[in-house]
């Protein structure tokens, strides 16, 4: 088969390592700190957890751990979205559990969570190994968003375990995922299986993230790659001068890829929806403000500029909120009921009967097209589908209403983009590459050292490779009671954009400067080969909160 020259040399790179996890692997050994508590609820999440709850953090030291070379059977599972540096995960792990044993195996559940419950493997070879490694995407095994949550399903998991003689798992994904890892390590623990699990942290949209998972993996590259595309876009709305670009970016809730874009190309405008939130902005107080930018702008002779727009932006607005709220716990009781209604109107008219007065008011307010994307399915954790709502189409067009009540004279030419699935399986930065592949490796250490319920950390990122800092924290630790399908369930917390943070001050600070001043910056495209200040930086974000 033929291949890019690209694809060849990405093949050909030796991802770097902490110096820590150098050398043989009976010789690194997990210190264990004090015990540690979930960030809330605690009363309430210890009673879910009583196995893992409050195990103390661990960092690899120089040591001894001669289980390290035992021989073991793994599972790797892919779950949820797909992020740049998957592939080099199950890398590193491949090749920390060969290093430990080389009769030891690794398999691939297919399809995600799903390929456990339906007992859909393949053993992971050094030549399957070896096609994917430094590629982005989740093809090796594939992904899925099976949430793994009731015992039924857990007593399915175990039998497949069993049967494979598997006494692993390990879980790469996001906030939810590592969720479900959490309530699996449980239930192992619970039944004395010997079975352990770990997770790894997975998501573009960096909101699982604290002071020991100093970002989640695919972060860096999805950025960078949405910043080459902002720029490019930049370089002809300055050549045009004619169009307003509203660019909505992937993020889910979290508006930390929009900062990271913003800090990289500087554009006219950019929401932020922890701010929208703080502040208790409407949608119409935002409206009012794009459209005075409009009009601003076009007195200096400019009716062109860029707005950026995080994906969530719609669930943080204080009535939006209130209604998605509303409009989920509906779908969840009254689903079935509500899927019988085939048309529109029969829909629309079952939410307004139901709904309060007040978001009654503000869904009947809403276009039909945003009115039937806050109806449509739920994701499998009920949330609503954010990526589907159109919120850059109803901003251009509430914008254009807005300029026509005000008799204005600005030229206004709004022209929508939506940037997501285009940086979820780019090739991965040498910084995703060497992250990934560390994490990886990271994760086969804590199966060795018997540790169950722990997610892979690797901190001191702003620094080069082989000073980071491997390790692991207890998945419990993260979490807190949250509503999710109508009842009280422990999850993840979703790290959002911290207002008093470092990015968010910094982007604040320069904000009124960037909307007249058109200081576009122009990243270009991902580099992986040359000076490493060029090639190996980790993000703006990453590097001003480690400052």
């Amino acid at each position: 088969m033929d291949i890019s020259a690209l694809q060849k040399a990405r093949y050909e790179y030796n991802p770097k390592l902490p110096s820590a996890l150098k050398g043989d692997v009976d010789k690194i050994e997990a210190n264990l700190g004090a015990p540690t508590s979930s960030v809330a609820d605690q009363d309430k999440v210890k009673a879910l957890f009583e196995k893992t709850y409050g195990l103390p953090v661990a960092q690899f030291v120089p040591g001894s751990n001669p289980k390290a070379t035992d021989k073991i059977n793994v599972g790797v599972i892919l779950s949820g979205g797909q992020a740049p540096g998957g592939h080099n995960v199950i890398a590193g792990l491949f090749d920390g559990i060969k290093k430990g044993n080389k009769e030891s195996k690794l398999y691939g559940f297919l399809g995600g969570p799903g390929g456990i419950l339906e007992d859909k493997t393949i053993e992971i070879t050094s030549e399957l190994m070896d096609q994917y490694r430094n590629t982005g995407g989740f093809d090796i095994i594939g992904s899925g968003r099976t949430k793994l949550e009731t015992e039924e399903q857990f007593e399915v998991a175990l039998k497949t375990c069993k049967d494979k003689g598997i006494t692993s798992l390990v879980i790469i994904g996001g906030d939810d995922s590592n969720t479900n890892a959490a309530l699996l390590a449980e239930f192992f623990a619970k039944k004395g299986t010997g079975i352990s699990v770990t997770g790894v942290p997975k998501t573009i949209d960096g909101d699982l993230k604290n002071e020991h998972i100093e970002t989640s993996f695919g972060f860096d590259t999805a950025t960078k790659t949405y910043s080459e595309l902002i720029g490019n876009i930049m370089r002809d709305v300055n050549s045009a001068k004619k169009y307003y670009h509203f660019i909505k970016l992937m993020g889910r809730s979290a508006s930390h890829i929009a900062l990271e874009c913003a800090l990289q190309t500087q554009p006219n405008y950019c929401i932020i929806s922890e701010e929208i939130e703080n502040k208790g902005t409407s949608l119409a107080e935002v409206v009012k403000d794009l459209t005075d930018l409009v009009e601003v702008r076009a007195k200096q002779g400019k009716n062109f500029g860029v707005i950026l727009i995080p994906e969530g932006i719609i669930e943080f607005m204080p009535e939006m909120k209130v209604l998605i709220s509303e409009l989920n716990d509906l779908l969840a009781h009254h689903g079935e009921e509500f899927q019988k209604l085939s048309d529109y109107e029969g829909q629309a008219a079952f939410m307004m009967e139901k709904l309060s007065a007040p978001s009654g008011k503000v869904f009947a307010s809403l276009p039909v097209d945003i009115q039937k994307q806050l109806m449509m399915d739920r994701d499998p954790h009920g949330n609503v589908q954010v990526s589907r709502i159109e919120t850059e189409k109803l901003l251009i067009q509430m914008v254009s209403t807005e300029l026509d009540k005000r008799n204005s004279s600005a030229k206004f030419n709004g022209l929508n983009h939506f940037f997501g699935y285009e940086g979820r399986c780019a090739f991965p930065s040498n910084f995703d590459a060497d992250y990934c592949y560390s994490l990886g490796y990271n994760a086969f250490l804590l199966i060795a050292s018997g540790l169950t319920g722990y997610m892979s950390s690797v901190k001191g990122l702003d620094k080069p490779a082989d000073q980071w800092i491997p390790g692991g924290i207890p998945v419990t630790m993260m979490m807190n009671m949250e509503q999710r399908h109508g009842e009280q369930k422990p999850v993840i917390r979703k790290a959002l954009v911290e207002l008093d943070g470092a990015p968010f001050k910094f982007f604040a600070s320069k904000r009124e400067e960037w909307k007249m001043s058109d200081a576009y910056q122009f990243p270009g495209a991902i580099q992986y080969f040359g000076p490493t200040e060029v090639c190996d930086q980790p993000t703006k974000t990453l590097g001003l909160e480690l400052k």
